[in-house]
């Protein structure tokens, strides 16, 4: 998964932040909305890679049969 990016713009002479995560963007007329947004999808990414890691250790186990 990539990293998010705050990227900084002028558009029409003002100042947009636009959060980016590879090619996708979006932009926010606040600093601190695109800061929050940027923040929130971090976690959320980082969630997401724990999980993945979680379940692909889990699928490397081996295998016991079960015993009653």
């Amino acid at each position: 998964m990539r990293d998010v990016q705050i990227v900084v713009l002028e558009q029409r002479g003002r100042v947009i932040w636009q959060v980016k995560m590879g090619q996708r963007g979006v932009s926010f007329h606040e600093e601190l909305a695109a800061r929050t947004f940027a923040a929130q999808l971090h976690m959320r990414l980082e969630w997401l890679r724990q999980q993945r890691d979680a379940a692909n250790a889990v699928s490397q186990e081996p295998s016991h049969p079960h015993q009653d």
